[in-house]
């Protein structure tokens, strides 16, 4: 593992490939080609700073949206990121919503989560050697969201609050499902929620997501149900807020303070050592 200056990691979701080269505030741009013991990450990082601050870029699906939710290489993402020093992350992620009250364009901080996915690997710690000296290793993950960065999320006209229903995928929800997870009181779904926050708590990098509404889900509206290409155009119409958005948020974070969501009963550069 590769220790620098403390950074902030964003992860891109749908439609969002690409931002840290094409955005005027960003200064120093350069790229990082990681290898991790999981493979290689969805992508290059791409790293720049902002007053100050350091910023990596990562496009979960990959620059052109090579991985589905599935196949997301979500230990190889993580890892790479704290290699390259981010001890903060910030997911973009397009969600459906369950609500009728919170349509197309809303941006929702979620504080909340429920794990419908299955077979994902969803650990670093599977890959321990026998016979390692750290005992069972269980993380928290009551509180999936760190309430500081989440507050900076908040700061715009973000919903505060709310439940991420995850979900395999690549397929979307039938109608019985859909209006199942409504009637749970749950707020927005989604294909790739699961695991990044279980494996930023593991590696004691604080997360938390923000979640735009590209559409209504399929028990919550009428008619024929979501595209795909419904999801991407909407998701493209309001890129530019969703962008300024993170761009407010990177501003008010102190990664030099110590946050408590991050923090756990393991050593987790000794556990790493070990992994790699």
């Amino acid at each position: 593992m590769v220790e620098r200056d403390a950074a902030i990691g964003v992860i891109g979701g749908s439609g969002f490939y690409s931002w840290l080269a094409e955005e005027a505030a960003f200064d120093d741009v350069v790229e990082h080609r990681v290898q991790t013991p999981f493979g290689d990450p969805s992508a290059v990082l791409t790293e720049a700073t902002l007053d100050g601050r350091r910023i990596v870029f990562l496009p979960r699906h990959g620059a052109r949206h090579e991985y589905l939710p599935h196949t997301v290489p979500y230990r190889a993402n993580l890892w790479a990121l704290r290699s390259v020093g981010v001890r903060r992350i910030l997911s973009a992620s397009a969600v459906g919503g369950l609500q009728p009250d919170n349509g197309p364009g809303t941006v929702i901080v979620p504080d909340q989560l429920v794990d419908r996915t299955g077979g994902r690997a969803q650990t670093f710690f599977d890959r321990l050697p026998t016979g390692h000296s750290h005992g069972p290793i269980h993380v928290s993950l009551a509180d999936p969201y760190c309430p500081a960065l989440r507050a900076a999320m908040t700061r715009s006209d973000a919903v505060d609050g709310g439940t991420l229903v995850v979900i395999d995928g690549p397929r979307f929800s039938t109608r019985a499902e859909s209006r199942w997870y409504a009637a749970q009181g749950w707020s927005v779904i989604n294909m790739t929620g699961h695991p990044e926050a279980a494996l930023a708590r593991e590696l004691q990098i604080c997360y938390a997501n923000a979640c735009l509404v590209t559409d209504l889900d399929a028990g919550v509206s009428e008619g024929d149900g979501v595209t795909a290409a419904e999801v991407f155009a909407e998701f493209s119409r309001n890129l530019p807020t969703f962008a300024g958005l993170l761009l407010d948020a990177i501003r008010t974070i102190d990664v030099s303070t110590h946050c408590p969501c991050a923090t756990g009963d393991h050593d987790v550069d000794a556990v790493l050592a070990e992994i790699s």
